[in-house]
């Protein structure tokens, strides 16, 4: 249906007459008759009734003049929808517990009047995707792909750099040490981390840690999730874990579970703020003034740190 036409048919109903209506649509006279006269060829009925005190609805009219109004709030709501400040800014997140999440939290407290819609997609390579779709207005990633193999319109700025801390159980060798750990100390000592994909951004930061200092990470076995991971690793002698510095962990108070800075040089997760070159989004440009002006985790304190050659 023409929504011009049914625009058209609105004005004229509230107006009373066509000529007021073409006035208030800055269109002529001659286009509002042939636009009800094609909104009436649709419906196959007349809407109008012309007499001497101007345009009057017929019974017809009468009963098309709700619908149509609600035709003009659905365009009205449907523009909205897409419109820049006009709706949620949506950022991907790699987790709901990690860093980027607390960091959008602390968005939010700064700038609460901004509406976020937080999601979860799997991998780098899906959040890519997302973005050139406009599924997501930006996306916070470790980006293992170099500027020459990212799409053209997709733009990848540093956000922060995130510690990575050794959790270990109470029986541990590692855990009665002192409080921070080099990756030399490391070298011999089985590190599991069931969650690691292979092809994921995150499996490629582990290789490349375990590579460059000759540690031993372990996938193998299913993946349960979070809390059956603590429990194995709160009961064991010779099994440890990696973790972010931001992440959330909760876990019984018999686990006794030690996070251990790991330094000398401290390995930090890069995350990047990935989002496409055309987004005006005024909510995404708020979210990058606030990763500037410091808003995101900080960088260890570690004068020496390490990230893969690809960040």
């Amino acid at each position: 249906m023409d929504l011009d036409a049914v625009r058209t048919f609105v004005a004229i109903a509230d107006a009373g007459r066509f000529q007021h209506a073409a006035t208030e649509l800055s269109i002529t006279q001659q286009a509002v008759s042939k636009r009800v006269a094609a909104l009436e060829r649709a419906v196959g009925v007349r809407l109008f009734a012309r007499t001497p005190r101007g345009a009057e609805l017929t019974v017809d009219g009468r009963a098309f003049l709700p619908h149509a109004r609600e035709l003009l709030h659905a365009e009205a709501r449907a523009f909205a929808s897409v419109r820049p400040g006009h709706r949620a800014l949506r950022v991907d997140v790699i987790g709901r517990g990690l860093a980027p999440a607390a960091l959008l939290r602390d968005f939010h407290r700064a700038r609460p009047e901004i509406e976020l819609d937080v999601v979860t997609l799997f991998d780098a390579d899906a959040a890519v995707d997302a973005i050139r779709s406009g599924a997501v207005d930006a996306s916070f990633r470790a980006v293992t792909m170099t500027g020459r193999r990212l799409p053209d319109d997709i733009e990848v700025s540093r956000a922060f750099d995130e510690p990575v801390q050794l959790l270990t159980g109470p029986a541990h060798p590692l855990a009665a040490a002192a409080r921070t750990v080099t990756p030399a100390d490391l070298v011999g000592h089985r590190i599991w981390m069931p969650g690691l994909v292979p092809g994921t951004e995150w499996a490629a930061y582990y290789d490349a840690l375990a590579a460059a200092f000759g540690l031993t990470i372990e996938s193998s076995g299913p993946d349960f999730g979070v809390e059956p991971l603590l429990d194995t690793i709160a009961g064991s002698r010779s099994l440890a874990t990696f973790v972010g510095e931001q992440t959330r962990l909760v876990w019984p108070a018999g686990h006794d579970l030690r996070r251990i800075a790991v330094r000398n040089p401290t390995p930090v997760y890069p995350h990047s703020l990935v989002r496409h070159r055309d987004n005006r989004h005024p909510a995404l440009a708020a979210l990058r003034d606030h990763l500037h002006d410091g808003g995101g985790p900080g960088h260890s304190d570690d004068a020496e740190t390490w990230t893969p050659s690809w960040a």
